[in-house]
């Protein structure tokens, strides 16, 4: 199906002070995370660090994709299932298709306890080194700020994913029978899995376009899958996914060989109007939402909806990338996302740990 005519989201948008004060009434957390919801709710108002960790941050992507390919490749972890540093056509999108679309540099946010942290403790979990695996970063020669941006970047939304888990632990306590008070707020806090996805989507040329639009053809492809290209339709199996807005650069016209502290220069939209991210509703309308450049926006995941017994349910949502406005240009786009997840040996469901559920995620898209 074509996107052209696809509404609008409207968000619910409410300011950091507000979750801080906890303030937040229970119909506007109904209207973010209820029956009827889109499941994400969109932060304003954020530290005065906050733009410029994410113009750093996120024009390392491009940076990093722009390395040569030795370099690449040594930031690799096979025995981590690629799921700790560089990853790049390891996924897959749906069966029998794998996703180079785009790359993506994972990081265990153990460090958000403690900077000596890199992983999950693995006494108990040997065959969990996606999660236990020491995180892999690029050398400081290459990319001089991307380790320091993103440890700082990614603190900045785990407090910030705590704070819109309160807000949810209050609106849970009303609403789901025996719901254990303060849960998703420990979980958020205390977890040493949450894990970091820096993704980097390539820029598409006109073969790619066609490519895709071949194999496309003919396929009895579900409402909006024919459109997914760059991020195929699927749920995070994270509690809350915190998300920055994308940065489309113009890489044809920048040095991507000598990072620059302030980062690349940002294009203050995508030249195509249809591009970025697609979610369908509690309802089943898909929507398309736009993340404001200066806030965070957090949705929900699986592991959330298996805790609250379905309240909460996890948000299928796919990215679409840009097809229009790219003559003489290379349009990339780059962006952040933050999973947080319980600890390993936490219970999602009765006699089911998240390592349990994280096993079965990972060997089906891995």
């Amino acid at each position: 199906m074509g996107l052209e005519n696809i509404a609008q989201g409207q968000a619910v948008t409410v300011s950091l002070k507000e979750l801080i004060d906890g303030t937040i009434s229970f119909n506007t957390l109904t209207e973010a995370f209820g029956p009827e919801s889109l499941g994400i709710i969109i932060v304003k108002d954020l530290p005065a660090n906050f733009a410029s960790l994410r113009a750093q941050v996120l024009s390392n992507a491009s940076y990093l994709a722009a390395l040569p390919e030795e370099e690449l490749e040594s930031l690799t972890s096979p025995s981590a299932k690629y799921l700790v540093g560089w990853s790049h056509g390891k996924e897959t999108l749906r069966p029998g298709v794998y996703d180079t679309y785009k790359g993506s540099y994972y990081l265990n946010c153990a460090f958000y306890h403690s900077a000596t942290l890199e992983g999950a403790p693995a006494d108990n979990h040997p065959d969990l080194s996606e999660y236990t695996a020491p995180n892999i970063w690029p050398a400081a020669t290459s990319l001089p700020t991307f380790e320091s941006s993103v440890r700082e970047l990614c603190t900045l939304i785990i407090d910030t994913a705590a704070l819109v888990a309160r807000a949810c632990d209050r609106f849970a306590g009303e609403n789901i029978e025996g719901y254990e008070a303060g849960y998703l707020e420990r979980v958020v806090r205390g977890s040493l899995t949450s894990k970091a996805r820096l993704l980097h989507y390539f820029p598409v040329d006109n073969q790619q376009q066609q490519q895709a639009a071949d194999a496309a053809e003919g396929e009895d492809a579900a409402a909006g899958e024919d459109d997914d290209d760059w991020c195929a339709t699927h749920l995070d199996h994270s509690c809350l996914t915190g998300l920055t807005s994308a940065m489309f650069v113009d890489e044809a016209g920048q040095d991507l060989t000598h990072p620059r502290e302030e980062g690349l220069v940002e294009l203050q939209a995508s030249p195509d109007p249809t591009a970025g991210l697609y979610i369908k509703s509690r309802t089943g309308q898909i929507v398309k939402v736009n993340i404001p450049r200066d806030c965070l926006a957090f949705q929900t995941g699986e592991a959330l909806q298996l805790i609250t017994r379905g309240q909460f349910r996890a948000v299928p949502h796919f990215v679409k990338g840009a097809r229009k406005g790219l003559e003489g240009r290379r349009i990339a786009r780059n962006t952040l996302a933050v999973f947080t997840q319980p600890n390993l040996d936490e219970e999602v469901q009765p006699g089911v740990t998240f390592a349990d559920f994280a096993r079965g995620v990972v060997a089906k898209t891995y």
